[in-house]
């Protein structure tokens, strides 16, 4: 198996149908942040009740919210998520793919960048409790936890398959990066740092870019091709 460079790789009919589910992401998270910024009632309503429970069930379960601690700040960490990506872009690089070794780097990078700018701009408190099982500073929306495990799992999944790996190893690679999406999102509830819309708008937010890096990557390996079969005459010759 050998993963081509994008020149190699034509656009498909599978990154054609990214279209809608992209639609769909931003839709969802824009919509999202809106109703997060604006305080909308029943909103607010359900990401406390969801909250509270999950807080009454850690300062029950002391050994569990142990296990959350260590699955949130070591093993789904944003920072163990950049260096995965970080060690994709290396391997990438190594064998000459360094196009899309700088994809993945940049698309990292902009994760980092929007999901700051968001907590910036709308600048929503943490949910507050008389007794904390954890602490973590700056703004709640959007989780950057959730948001660096989707881009990372996204980024990785989809260099996976452009692999060519596919069976059983495929779906094991799936369902660990799924486990590790919704895992990590949960265990910043259970340690009452995030609201539950904190969380879905990381998500959605890393699902769009991880997304978008895939489409935009396969629209660059077109533009590629058609620029060296143009040649210096700068006229394409056609398929």
């Amino acid at each position: 198996m050998h993963l081509l460079h994008p020149e190699a790789r034509p656009v498909t009919a599978a990154t054609a149908a990214r279209g809608p589910y992209l639609a769909v992401c931003a839709a969802a998270a824009a919509a999202l942040t809106v109703l997060v910024a604006v305080d909308w009632a029943p909103l607010v309503s359900f990401d406390r009740a969801v909250a509270g429970a999950l807080h009454r069930s850690a300062v029950a379960e002391p050994g569990f919210t142990r296990l959350n601690r260590v699955l949130s700040d070591w093993v789904w960490d944003p920072w163990t998520m950049r260096a995965l990506t970080l060690a994709a872009a290396v391997w990438l690089w190594a064998r000459r793919e360094r196009l899309l070794a700088g994809w993945f780097a940049a698309t990292s990078a902009l994760g980092t960048a929007v999901q700051q700018s968001l907590k910036s701009a709308v600048g929503r408190e943490r949910p507050r409790w008389a007794d904390p099982v954890d602490s973590a500073e700056y703004a709640a929306f959007p989780s950057g936890h959730a948001m660096s495990a989707a881009v990372a799992c996204g980024l990785l999944v989809w260099l996976l398959r452009r692999e060519g790996v596919r069976g059983r190893p495929w779906v094991w690679c799936a369902a660990a990066a799924a486990v590790s999406v919704a895992g990590v999102g949960f265990t910043r509830l259970y340690l009452g740092v995030h609201w539950p819309s904190d969380v879905v708008a990381g998500w959605l937010l890393g699902a769009l870019l991880a997304g978008l890096a895939a489409v935009s990557y396969a629209w660059a390996g077109r533009a590629l091709t058609r620029l060296r079969r143009a040649g210096p005459t700068g006229e394409d010759p056609g398929p």
